[in-house]
């Protein structure tokens, strides 16, 4: 029995969980469909109406301004907590499981004690005096609220950026600590450019894990209020095609989306892989 066997569970899933299911929504794209009456063929019809959708072009500038605080966000706690924690001990294994912790919290459960918080009437912000009350009832304090709540989940980023920490040599460092470098420049001018190419595809990893996290935060903390300011794309292809009933509009909408995760992908391989050493030679 060889290794290749083993892979046949995991590619029989990827099949049936991913292949089918992506292949109906690269055809339903095409259709005009409900769910309930017989598809009809439309061709372009759903990509060209995609173009003039006002609904959707404030989903997307919804999604566009989160994953534009998340990220940044989640990147730079990612890479502050690996930097401290990247030290081997007892105390620092401590750390790093409360790092990881909020990740692997359910979303409902996290998005519920982000209500709470910032309850106007209740919560331990507004009983503590701090000027809260309009946060989710304001466009842009809601959509900040939504942005702060994906980025809180940021454990995978940091194990990735503590592993790529941890792969650093040792010997760049002792020769700048021979030499009396400060710490703020070892940091600028020695650690942050060897990260570089992880720091780089956490980003775009992180935009792709943005884009479709706001769906349960938003829901939740604000419902897609106020006046619609939270709804991102997840929600609006959600409510598109089982509130409305529009699957083959969804289903177009959908595989652009997918199309422009894969771009994202790329360009997330493509910069790790110029930036590692010989990479640049080597594509």
């Amino acid at each position: 029995m060889g290794p290749a066997f083993l892979a046949v569970p995991y590619m029989f899933g990827l099949v049936a969980l991913v292949g089918v299911p992506l292949v109906g929504t690269a055809v339903l794209a095409f259709t005009d469909y409900s769910g309930i009456s017989a598809p009809q063929w439309v061709g372009a019809a759903n990509l060209r109406a995609i173009s003039n959708d006002d609904s959707l072009g404030r989903a997307v500038l919804t999604t566009v301004v989160v994953v534009a605080v998340a990220v940044p966000l989640r990147v730079a706690g990612a890479t502050a907590l690996a930097l401290l924690l990247h030290r081997p001990g007892r105390s620092v294994t401590a750390a790093r499981a409360a790092a990881f912790l909020p990740t692997v919290v359910p979303d409902v459960a996290l998005a519920l004690v982000w209500a709470w918080l910032l309850n106007p009437l209740s919560g331990p912000l507004a009983l503590a005096g701090l000027p809260i009350g309009g946060v989710l009832t304001d466009p842009v304090g809601a959509r900040l609220a939504v942005a702060v709540l994906v980025a809180f989940q940021l454990g995978e980023g940091f194990v990735i950026a503590l592993a790529w920490r941890t792969s650093l040599g040792r010997t760049p460092y002792e020769a700048a600590t021979l030499a009396g470098a400060s710490p703020g420049f070892v940091l600028r001018r020695l650690t942050l450019p060897q990260m570089r190419p992880a720091l780089a595809a956490l980003a775009v990893r992180d935009a792709v894990v943005v884009l479709h996290a706001t769906f349960v935060a938003a829901l939740l903390l604000t419902r897609g209020g106020p006046s619609r300011a939270t709804v991102g794309l997840p929600q609006w292809l959600y409510e598109t095609e089982f509130a409305y009933l529009r699957v083959g509009y969804a289903s177009a909408a959908s595989l652009t989306v997918l199309v422009v995760t894969g771009a994202l992908t790329a360009a997330a391989w493509w910069s790790v892989r110029r930036n590692l050493p010989g990479g640049a030679a080597s594509s």
